[in-house]
């Protein structure tokens, strides 16, 4: 699997959303106006969000660990001759870069074909959980390691206790609320979620990645199958990733496989009252010169998992506010993820063993992590100049969805 530039989960909402139907401005909330200014508590809540990720420290350490090696001095300090001939290196280390270009240009194409391979068993997921296909005993049969095989009379005993509660409920269609349990079970898709979007992920049926075709620039598009539902009237909503796989021809060193240029949502067709994208205050204003007091009813974002499906959009020049910057980075890495790791192994995540292998992987730096902050604090107290008061108050500039 190729790796992704781009990093950093969490979602927010940071756009300006369309203006929302009369039919949806129900459940009005009451709020006061503070002068204090509402984009930077957004800003600071999305900003200590991200930095309590353990991939996005992560992602920061990498860029840190970039800038190890910088210039010290030494290169300006060798013979005009030596120079010469690391110019010639830095040349054959550009074409490197173009080469490895066009690797991930064919790993992409791989991807493609063994895509194709993978389909037939992803459709058979598929109609399992969404019930229109029943696997028979032999396909659910699952083999035990050895020191989990279980004794006759236990394997008996199980089996009754099994047979007595499936008596005792109604027969559930296919695996109910297979991918909203899913998503719950992954930190970084949990996140995303809210209460008010789970009574419409139960309706998920699928999710399918889609490769460009052949000859085509680089993209991938995540595909959401969902059932007739009364929250939108979307069978498939759609999120569509560019790629690019060439070096930067002003600094071709910095070129570490395909990049995530850009990537376009979605419209989604909500019903009427259903939007939970956005909701809708009252705030009272008080008059500066009279003293009167009016309430005022806006209609606002609100924090949503289907804030996924739009995006802000890239302008041509690519220059993007921090917020937005940071929105796009959170929206790569989820795009990415769904796309490498959950699509593929979903089952997996479901039942929580793929998220124990993903634990794992963390586990060692965890405690070093522990450690280091362990004898900072140590060190700390030792220090006679540190004063514990000042460090009472993080900055503000430390605070997604």
């Amino acid at each position: 699997m190729m790796e992704m530039k781009m990093a950093v989960p969490v979602y927010n909402v940071s756009k300006e959303q369309p203006e929302m139907d009369p039919a949806d401005m129900e459940d009005v909330e009451e709020v006061e106006e503070e002068e204090t200014g509402e984009d930077n508590s957004k800003a600071r809540q999305l900003t200590m969000q991200m930095m309590q990720n353990p991939q996005i420290l992560a992602a920061l350490q990498e860029r840190l660990d970039g800038l190890v090696g910088s210039p010290s001095g030494y290169m300006e300090s060798l013979p005009k001759v030596v120079k010469r001939r690391v110019n010639a290196l830095k040349n054959l280390q550009a074409k490197c870069a173009h080469i490895e270009a066009k690797f991930y240009e064919e790993v992409h194409e791989l991807e493609r074909k063994y895509a194709a391979l993978y389909h037939p068993l992803f459709d058979k997921r598929s109609e399992i959980v969404r019930a229109s296909y029943e696997p028979t005993d032999e396909e659910c049969e699952w083999k035990q390691d050895e020191e989990e095989e279980l004794t006759e009379e236990m394997k008996e005993k199980a089996k009754v206790e099994e047979e007595k509660k499936d008596e005792e409920k109604e027969d559930p269609k296919g695996i109910p609320e297979f991918w909203l349990t899913v998503f719950k079970n992954v930190d970084l898709l949990s996140e995303m979620l809210q209460e008010h979007d789970e009574p419409i992920l139960k309706h998920l049926q699928d999710i399918k990645v889609k490769f460009s075709d052949a000859g085509q620039p680089m993209s991938f598009t995540l595909e959401f199958h969902f059932e007739p539902n009364e929250f939108f009237t979307n069978t498939v909503l759609t999120k569509t990733y560019k790629m690019r796989s060439e070096p930067d021809e002003s600094d071709p060193f910095s070129f570490d496989g395909p990049e995530i240029m850009g990537c376009t949502g979605c419209t989604v067709d909500w019903s009427k009252g259903k939007n939970v994208t956005l909701k809708t205050i009252k705030k009272k204003q008080k008059h500066k010169g009279r003293g009167t007091v009016r309430t005022v009813t806006k209609t606002v974002p609100n924090d949503s998992f289907f804030n996924f499906f739009s995006p802000p959009e890239v302008p041509e020049n690519g220059d993007l506010d921090e917020d937005s910057e940071a929105v796009l980075a959170a929206d790569f890495e989820i795009g990415h993820f769904i796309r490498e790791r959950i699509v593929p192994r979903a089952v997996l995540y479901f039942t929580g063993e793929a998220v124990e292998d993903d634990d794992d992987d963390y586990d060692e730096e965890g405690e070093e992590a522990d450690d280091e902050e362990g004898e900072e604090e140590a060190d700390e107290e030792n220090d006679p100049d540190y004063e514990p008061k000042k460090d009472a108050n993080p900055p503000e500039e430390c605070k997604q969805q």
